[in-house]
């Protein structure tokens, strides 16, 4: 689609607040798609595929943390 926001991997972990190394090991994990390059060969994303990684992963995050009894 023409109205989507491409990010790279920089732009994908500030707004999400996570470092590029977790950005990369969404990649890995399955949980992010390198959708292209821009022109300088930098791997793009969409904004709403980084999104949903950023649920996916904080929403496990919180499933695994147990409250000090």
């Amino acid at each position: 689609m023409e109205d989507e926001i491409w990010l790279t991997v920089r732009e994908a972990a500030e707004p999400t607040g996570v470092s590029i190394v977790t950005v990369y090991s969404w990649v890995r994990r399955g949980h992010l798609t390198v959708e292209g390059l821009d022109h300088r060969g930098q791997k793009l994303f969409r904004h709403l595929d980084v999104t949903r990684a950023e649920m996916t992963t904080r929403a496990k995050a919180k499933r695994v943390l147990v409250p000090a009894a």
